[in-house]
């Protein structure tokens, strides 16, 4: 656990427990946090790159407060199912942000090779400090520019897209060139936040966000906008029928999803398909 000097420690588990339970128990409080005007989610995720620039320098502590958040990647990268510790396959980490994802996949599959892409450049900055083996490469791009980025690479044996789906502004297209780079057979593992098929979960969701990741966000960066950004975008986002949905239209088949545990259930998925 993190702690700074004069200001008391990260929010625990215990906390974020709590504000789960607040949420169940008593719905009705939180209706006053319902977003409140127009959420112009294309402009907003326009413009989360340079969000994300400006917070770099934190997201892995914010982060590594969140319970299961690292174990969820972890699953999500297990469930592509890779065989032999993906020894022979190339693997496209796309949205690597700080290369939490990216050693996710270096962790389940250490003999395959790994290109991780983001379109902010400082959380890139944050990955390359890190310790990484020769097999993984990071690369500056957009995901609706992967096409460009990674001219005359691919087609990869598998994908990875953590927090990325939500967060682009032309969802349709992005998702289609991610499908473009996988090769014939090859399987995607979508790792989301989706709640809008659940009043529950939204509720939960809301909770948390202003009982613990807001607050905390503003504590530790003195600007909050990053998080109520990822409160409403998640609000926003597709429920898992139509993202199931979306990922068929792009030409993927065996579409499904399965959950994570811990109180992320209900929020967070691991959507799947094969190309």
């Amino acid at each position: 656990m993190i702690s700074r000097p004069g200001r008391s420690r990260l929010r625990s588990p215990v906390t974020i427990a709590l504000a789960v339970g607040i949420a169940a128990l008593v719905p009705p409080a939180w209706r006053s946090l319902r977003p409140r005007g127009t959420f112009d989610r294309e402009s907003a995720a326009t413009g989360v790159s340079a969000q994300f620039d400006q917070d770099a320098a934190s997201y892995d502590r914010l982060v590594g407060a969140n319970p299961g958040y690292h174990e969820h990647l972890r699953l999500s990268a297990r469930r592509l199912d890779l065989p032999d510790r993906g020894a022979g396959a190339t693997v496209l980490d796309v949205g690597c942000g700080t290369g939490l994802s990216t050693a996710a996949l270096v962790e389940t599959y250490p003999e395959a090779r790994i290109v991780a892409v983001d379109a902010s450049a400082e959380m890139l900055a944050r990955a390359r400090e890190k310790e990484w083996p020769d097999t993984v490469r990071f690369v500056h791009a957009r995901a609706e520019d992967l096409g460009t980025a990674l001219a005359g690479e691919g087609p990869f044996d598998g994908l990875l897209a953590a927090y990325l789906v939500r967060n682009l502004p032309d969802r349709d297209a992005g998702v289609a060139v991610l499908v473009d780079h996988l090769a014939p057979g090859a399987p995607i593992a979508v790792h989301e936040y989706s709640v809008a098929d659940s009043a529950y979960a939204r509720r939960v969701w809301t909770a948390v966000c202003w009982a613990v990741i807001i607050p905390l966000g503003r504590r530790v960066t003195g600007d909050a906008s990053l998080y109520r950004y990822l409160w409403r975008s998640v609000l926003a986002f597709d429920g898992l029928a139509r993202l199931e949905q979306r990922l068929r239209d792009a030409g993927l088949r065996e579409v499904h999803t399965r959950p994570v545990d811990g109180w992320q259930r209900g929020i967070v998925h691991t959507v799947l398909g094969r190309r």
